[in-house]
This record gives structure tokens, C-alpha cells and sequence, in this order.
């Protein structure tokens, strides 16, 4: 077993949702307790994660690799995706996301040299009219981010991430 006890309390509360039979349900909920708990899904975690629910790991495998939201490499302590979908880069989604770039000194999918940050590029999340748009680690949506918006931002993650 690879997460704590908490993990599959919580695996095991999304469980009752679903018929008895119909393991395979929880499949999203178990990765995002486990994404929640390690920071990221490992190969190791999607096999733990199959057997916990009884299913095929590559059952847990299509859908940890086919939702954006799940991290199967390590991330930064904070991700940041910036949505560049064509009305948000209308409205200077892709300004935004160069000007982040500039800010942290890395690109799409790289991580920043002290782990704090990884950047991201994501589809649309519903918000177009309040564009840029980004989220934080699959929680936290982002809204009118203007550069002194992301600067602020920025400067907060830093300090909160240093005191950790």
C-alpha cells in the first residue's frame, strides 16, 4: 500500500457512491486522493491505485493519462495552467502565458530550478469571458489576470512555498 490510511478512507467513501460491482467508477476520485496526497501519479501509485479496486492497471492508466488534470510526471509545488484556447487567446491568454514564461524563466512543461513552479498549457475551463484564465494545481481558477495580477500571485506562491 502506497498511501496513507486517510487515502484509502477517502478512496473507500468515494466507493460507496457506486454500485458494488462498478469499481471501476472511482477510478477518477482514487487518482485525485492519491494526486492529492504524493503531488503526482506514478506508475507505482496507478498499479496500488488497480489493485485497491480491483481492475486492470491499465484500466487507471487511460484515465490517469487522458485527463489533463492528472500529473503523471512530478510537478512543482505549484502548477499553473494558463488557458490558450482561441477565445482566451483572444483576449491575451498567450500574452499572459509568454509574459509568465518571461517571469519564471521556463517554458511549457518544464518545472523552475528551486521545484516551486511548473507551467502548463490547458484547453478551455469554462471561463472564457474572464480571460486569462489559468488554474492552480486543478483547484483554484485564476481570472483577469492581468500582469500585475500575476506578479502578485507569483510573489504570494513564493512566500507561501518558502515558509513550508
Amino acid at each position: 500500500m502506497l498511501l496513507s490510511e486517510q487515502a484509502y478512507q477517502k478512496i473507500d467513501q468515494e466507493l460507496t457512491k457506486f454500485p458494488g460491482d462498478r469499481q471501476q467508477s472511482a477510478i477518477m476520485a482514487a487518482l485525485a486522493v492519491a494526486q492529492d496526497e504524493k503531488g503526482w501519479v506514478s506508475a507505482d501509485v496507478i498499479t496500488d491505485i488497480a489493485a485497491y479496486l480491483h481492475v486492470p492497471p491499465i484500466a487507471v492508466q487511460e484515465v490517469a493519462t487522458f485527463y489533463n488534470m492528472f500529473n503523471t510526471h512530478p510537478t512543482g509545488r505549484f502548477k499553473i495552467t494558463v488557458c490558450t484556447n482561441l477565445p482566451c487567446a483572444l483576449r491575451d491568454g498567450v500574452k499572459a502565458a509568454d509574459y509568465l514564461k518571461q517571469k519564471l524563466g521556463i517554458g511549457f512543461h518544464e518545472t523552475t530550478p528551486d521545484g516551486l513552479f511548473t507551467l502548463m498549457e490547458g484547453e478551455c475551463m469554462g471561463a472564457c469571458g474572464d480571460s486569462p484564465v489559468m488554474t492552480m494545481n486543478n483547484k483554484h481558477m485564476c481570472v483577469r489576470m492581468s500582469h500585475e495580477k500575476i506578479d502578485a500571485m507569483i510573489q504570494e506562491l513564493k512566500q507561501h512555498g518558502e515558509s513550508a
